[in-house]
C-alpha cells in the first residue's frame, strides 16, 4: 500500500527535517506537529508540508492531528533527564507515555501504519544500563503490544552535516589542548542521516517490515576514542585523547550537566556507553527489502567537516542550533 499522507512526530528535529524533505520529494503530503509554529519555519516553504501547532501529549489533540492521514512516523526523543527510577520524568513522558498515547490515538483515527524510531542498544528485558535505554525499551513495548501495523527501527548514532555528535567534538577540539574522554572504549557504528531517512521512507510502504524490529548501522565500527581522534584530524585540530575511568567520566559529565546552556553530556550518557552501540548480528542491518546500502562515515564526513577554527560547526554553532530549536 502506498502511504501518501504522513504525520511525522519530531519532524523539526535533525532526522525529522531530512525525512520531511525526502517524503516531499516523493510526492507525499507531510504533517509536522510542533509546540510552536516557528520551530518549523525551515520546513514551511516546502510544498505539501503542513505545520500544525499542537500539544502531542493531549490525547484529543493528537487524535485530531492524525485524522485523515495514512501513516505516522515517531521520531520523538530526548537525550538528557534528571535521575529517576526506572528513569526520569522527561524520558517517561517522551519515550513511554507518548508512544502509548500514539497507538491509542491511531486506533481512534483509523491509522494502521506506524514507524517507530528507537535506538540501537535497547534491551527489552528492561536491564539497560541507562535511563535512556530503559525508557526506550518501554516505549518499544508499547508499540509492539498495539494492534497497529508497526515497524521499529533502531539506528546507531546518526551523523550528518548538522548533527550534534561529530560537530560537537569538532567544535570542542578547536579549543581543548587535550581531550579527556568518558566512554573512550565504547564502540559505535555510526549511520548516515540520509541512509536512515531512506530506510524510514522505504519501510513505510514495505509490507514485509511490518511487525519487525530492524537495526540501522553503518559499515564501519569505531571506538569513541578512535572516532574523536579521527574528527580532530579531519577538522584540522588533532589533539591527544585521554581516556577517563568510569568514576572520572561520571565526574566530568556531572560538571558538564551543571554548565549554563544546553547539556553537552550527562551522567546518563556515560551509563549508556557501558554497552557497545553496534549491531547485534541477530537482526539484519539495512535488510535487502529496504534497498539501502549504507555509506561509510570516513568517505562522506570530510566533505563537510570544517577545517577552520571558527567554521560553521564550532561549539558556538552547536549551541546556537540547540537554542534556536528549543525556542
Amino acid at each position: 500500500m502506498r502511504h501518501e499522507r504522513i504525520v511525522v512526530l519530531g519532524g523539526t528535529g535533525f532526522i525529522g527535517r531530512h525525512l520531511v524533505a525526502r517524503l516531499v520529494a516523493q510526492g507525499c503530503h507531510v504533517v509536522v506537529p510542533t509546540r510552536r509554529s516557528q520551530h518549523g519555519r525551515d520546513l514551511k516553504f516546502l510544498p505539501t508540508v503542513e505545520i500544525v501547532e499542537t500539544d502531542l501529549h493531549d490525547s484529543a489533540a493528537l487524535t485530531r492531528l492524525l485524522a485523515g492521514n495514512d501513516a505516522v512516523v515517531n521520531l520523538i526523543g530526548v537525550l538528557h533527564d534528571k535521575p529517576g527510577e526506572p528513569y526520569g520524568e522527561h524520558f517517561a513522558r517522551a519515550h513511554v507515555a507518548l508512544p502509548r498515547r500514539l497507538v491509542e490515538a491511531c486506533g481512534r483515527a483509523n491509522i494502521r501504519r506506524i514507524i517507530h524510531v528507537s535506538a540501537l542498544g535497547v534491551r527489552l528485558d528492561r536491564r539497560g544500563p541507562s535511563m535512556y535505554l530503559r525508557s526506550k525499551a518501554d516505549g518499544e513495548r508499547a508499540i509492539e503490544q498495539s494492534l497497529t501495523d508497526w515497524t521499529i527501527l533502531r539506528p546507531s548514532v546518526v551523523f550528518g552535516p548538522d548533527d550534534q555528535f561529530l560537530n560537537l567534538f569538532a567544535g570542542l577540539l578547536q579549543f581543548a589542548p587535550v581531550m579527556p574522554l568518558a566512554g573512550a572504549s565504547c564502540r559505535f557504528q555510526p549511520v548516515y542521516v540520509g541512509d536512515v531517512v531512506a530506510a524510514i521512507a522505504a519501510a513505510l510502504d514495505e509490507a514485509s517490515t511490518i511487525g519487525k524490529t530492524i537495526e540501522l548501522a553503518g559499515p564501519e565500527v569505531f571506538t569513541l576514542a578512535e572516532l574523536v581522534a579521527w574528527v580532530g584530524r579531519v577538522s584540522g585540530h588533532p589533539r591527544p585523547i585521554i581516556p577517563l575511568s568510569a568514576g572520572l567520566g561520571k565526574l566530568q559529565a556531572w560538571f558538564l550537566e551543571h554548565l549554563p546552556g544546553p547539556t553537552l553530556m550527562s551522567r546518563d550518557n556515560v551509563d549508556s556507553m557501558a554497552v557497545d552501540n553496534v549491531a547485534s548480528g541477530d537482526l539484519a542491518c539495512f535488510p535487502a527489502e529496504l534497498g539501502v546500502r549504507p555509506v561509510a562515515l570516513s568517505t562522506i564526513v570530510p566533505t563537510w567537516l570544517a577545517t577552520d577554527a571558527d567554521a560553521r560547526h564550532g561549539v558556538g554553532h552547536y549551541i546556537n542550533l540547540r537554542e534556536r530549536r528549543n525556542r
